[in-house]
């Protein structure tokens, strides 16, 4: 372990793949360390609350959806990044959640703007597949062909860390 990473702040956080007839919704966040990149909903669990929790609770807070459950966990990994001018490693749990493609309920313009969401679009397969943005984690088109074509696995993989790409 580099000097580096031992002045990282451990975070725990939990993301869902929200999963639609033709792609999933992702988030896209302006992070200085890693630029512009597009993750799923998701984000920090509070204090005793489980990843499970803490993926229901941010879906509700970035989607204004009420009536989406995260199904299978999808796969966990580590990344490092920049929290405001703390740098963390970021341990996830992302889950699988069936949603219909829909537009976001509610007014969300101010907890999108405290957390950096910048745009929500829903992308297909294909789109997601040919990305050349950023996307976290990285093999998120991979992950989810797989799951489209073998469902969940049990144990769910465990990525471990995976560095950002830009």
């Amino acid at each position: 372990m580099t000097v580096t990473n031992l002045r990282r702040v451990p975070r725990r956080a939990a993301r869902v793949a929200l999963l639609a007839e033709h792609g999933e919704v992702l988030l896209r966040y302006d992070n200085p360390e890693v630029g512009v990149h597009w993750a799923m909903p998701g984000g920090g669990l509070d204090p005793g609350e489980t990843p499970r929790e803490g993926a229901c609770r941010e879906v509700r807070e970035e989607t204004g959806w009420t009536d989406v459950e995260p199904g299978p966990l999808l796969c966990t990994w580590e990344h490092d990044f920049t929290r405001g001018t703390v740098p963390v490693r970021q341990h996830e749990h992302i889950y699988v959640a069936h949603a219909p493609r829909r537009p976001l309920a509610g007014d969300l313009a101010v907890a999108h703007q405290e957390d950096g969401i910048l745009e929500n679009r829903w992308w297909t397969p294909d789109e997601l597949a040919a990305a050349t943005e950023a996307l976290w984690p990285p093999t998120l088109p991979e992950l989810l062909a797989d799951y489209r074509a073998n469902g969940p696995h049990d144990p769910a993989p465990d990525l471990g860390f995976v560095p950002n790409r830009p």
